[in-house]
């Protein structure tokens, strides 16, 4: 996958005169799944932003304890149909607490997309500084930085992300540091691709007249460069996210992410796996949840992939005319 990362390329303005963005957008707009999966995100997105709301209208919050909708002669189960479904409670209340499940799976929406979305950016931010410090500096700083990337990528994601989380002062803002942690061990991988990337955009002419002209390095890089980089980072970015939100939610589920009372869909999980009999949507609901974020984001990443590499672009619209042929 790397490889193809690095040869992707932002599309330069062809002989009509068309743009490279809107020649984006046409490549995306020709794939259905990918469209499809950029509505899934956005309305995700929108259901995460607009969590005080939504609880709001349903009249309930997410960390409000309700002893009275369970029963606790038989364990702490949900009184009444579906796990208590009601018109106060729209998918029904938690075991044992009775805390609201909609509200809880909400704001669930808006710690599991801000720690992914938050520790993507950690990641890119890490991997393109060091990558393009890699391929401009000297031979001594190339090598000392290639190796610490290599260590990096070498590195045990979950149990050097265990590790770090079980240290760290509980005091700290949890969403907050798992975002950290997981963007700083797995920043190595977008560091080589930037790397490897840099490497071929800085042989080519305008950068070698901006050299000559009298520019400095970072300003070569800035003005130059990674505008370059946009494509493969960008590419790496919409993969990495899916990712990022699954290892969040094994975290969670691991009883070292995101702690009680701030609701995660992974920290579900981890109290739901004994409810599966007595309350399924307990399960169902998070795992739904997960189950359809990681597929849109994954399908959306694969689109903007297609979408920024020509080849690739130029592959589907050979099989997309095949299939019209077909049809007629």
């Amino acid at each position: 996958m790397s490889e193809a990362l690095v040869a992707t390329q932002v599309p330069e303005a062809d002989a009509s005169g068309t743009s490279g963005a809107r020649q984006f957008w046409r490549r995306l707009r020709a794939q259905r799944a990918a469209l499809v999966a950029a509505a899934v995100v956005a309305l995700l997105v929108l259901v995460a932003l607009a969590a005080p709301l939504l609880t709001a209208i349903e009249g309930q919050d997410p960390t409000t304890y309700h002893p009275s909708l369970v029963d606790s002669a038989r364990g702490g189960v949900p009184i009444g149909s579906f796990g208590g479904i009601s018109g106060d409670h729209w998918l029904g209340v938690e075991p044992q607490t009775g805390r609201d499940l909609f509200a809880r799976l909400v704001y669930g929406a808006r710690v599991s997309l801000g720690v992914a979305l938050a520790a993507t950016a950690v990641q890119v931010l890490l991997g393109v500084v060091v990558g393009v410090a890699s391929a401009l500096g000297n031979r001594w700083v190339d090598q000392l930085l290639s190796r610490i990337a290599d260590i990096i990528v070498a590195m045990p994601l979950m149990i050097m992300a265990l590790a770090l989380l079980a240290v760290v002062p509980g005091s700290f803002p949890r969403p907050v540091l798992v975002a950290l942690i997981i963007g700083f061990v797995a920043w190595g991988t977008i560091a080589k691709i930037t790397r490897a990337a840099t490497l071929t955009l800085k042989e080519l002419d305008y950068v070698s007249a901006a050299r000559l002209s009298g520019w400095g390095t970072w300003r070569i890089a800035r003005r130059e460069l990674l505008p370059g980089l946009a494509a493969p980072i960008i590419t790496y970015a919409a993969l990495m996210v899916p990712a990022n939100i699954t290892i969040e939610a094994a975290l969670s589920f691991l009883g070292v992410g995101v702690k009680p009372p701030t609701p995660s869909w992974g920290q579900m999980l981890t109290s739901a796996n004994v409810w599966y009999q007595a309350a399924p949507q307990y399960l169902l609901l998070p795992a739904g949840a997960l189950f359809v974020t990681v597929l849109a984001l994954t399908v959306l990443g694969d689109g903007i992939r297609t979408a920024l590499d020509p080849r690739a672009a130029s592959r589907l619209r050979v099989g997309t005319g095949r299939g019209q042929e077909a049809k007629s």
